[in-house]
């Protein structure tokens, strides 16, 4: 199973990840992104990690 890592000092909290794959990831009261879970059957995590604007998100195999 892949491990997902957020960077909380790179995500400026745009979003983009949790509404893309909301199973995997949320929003923080502080508007940074978090891992929910490390898997998910409705996205590819490593898609949604290539499309953060600042490359906050890794994905480990």
């Amino acid at each position: 199973m892949a491990r997902i890592i957020v960077d909380e000092s790179t995500c400026v909290g745009c979003g983009l990840c949790a509404s893309s794959c909301p199973d995997c990831f949320e929003m923080t009261d502080n508007g940074i992104a978090k891992v929910k879970s490390n898997k998910c059957a409705d996205c590819d995590v490593n898609e949604v990690a290539s499309q953060c604007p600042v490359n906050a998100i890794t994905v480990e195999e």
